[in-house]
């Protein structure tokens, strides 16, 4: 009897333990989670600030044809910012083509940049860029206050800007839409309030 009341006591004491380990790697779980939890676009303070009206440019596209951003229009834009020598740009125009055709019902892309004329269409013939309008404007990049790249505005339908921010890959990217189906200003304002309501 004497063993088997050690046995049962040792047995006891590991399932204690054992149970005090999984409570501790669940918790250490639900905290990496908080910490990876998607950060969306790195949005900055400077240019048209998130529900205000966007400002309204008519340009010449260098793919053809004129361009028209900001104002109520049928579908939102994705003005994205880029450089021909920017290589995170350059990794991300897959991936924009590909949003772009799944999404082409409700937002259409827009490439903008500033710069040589030839060294862009050299930049759209090597990228296959050609089906999306392509503007050179310096003042646009100055008016949305782009100082990096690569960088996107999204403008809803009534020409307001919803979302915008650096992008640095697919995840950031789609946050911009997801911003805008939340309704709130970025996906950071929102995992913020939400964890302050909890």
């Amino acid at each position: 009897m004497d063993a088997m009341t050690v046995v049962v006591a040792v047995l006891f004491v590991l399932v204690l333990a054992l149970t005090v380990a999984v409570w501790a790697l669940a918790r250490q779980v639900g905290v990496l989670f908080e910490r990876v939890s998607p950060l969306g676009a790195l949005v900055t303070d400077a240019g048209p600030t998130v529900g205000a009206a966007a400002p309204a440019f008519e340009l010449d596209s260098i793919t053809g044809g004129k361009v028209v951003i900001g104002g109520a229009g049928k579908q939102s834009t994705l003005l994205f910012f880029a450089s021909p020598t920017c290589p995170v740009c350059k990794k991300l125009l897959p991936i924009l083509r590909t949003l772009a055709n799944d999404e082409v019902k409700w937002v259409r892309l827009v490439l903008a940049s500033d710069g040589d004329l030839d060294e862009h269409r050299a930049f759209v013939q090597a990228q296959k860029l050609a089906q999306f309008p392509y503007v050179l404007s310096s003042q646009l990049g100055m008016t949305f206050r782009v100082s990096r790249l690569p960088f996107a505005v999204l403008i809803d339908e009534q020409g307001m800007v919803r979302a915008k921010g650096l992008v640095n890959n697919r995840e950031q990217v789609e946050s911009l839409f997801n911003a805008k189906e939340l309704g709130v200003t970025s996906v950071q304002h929102y995992l913020d309030q939400t964890v302050q309501s909890a």
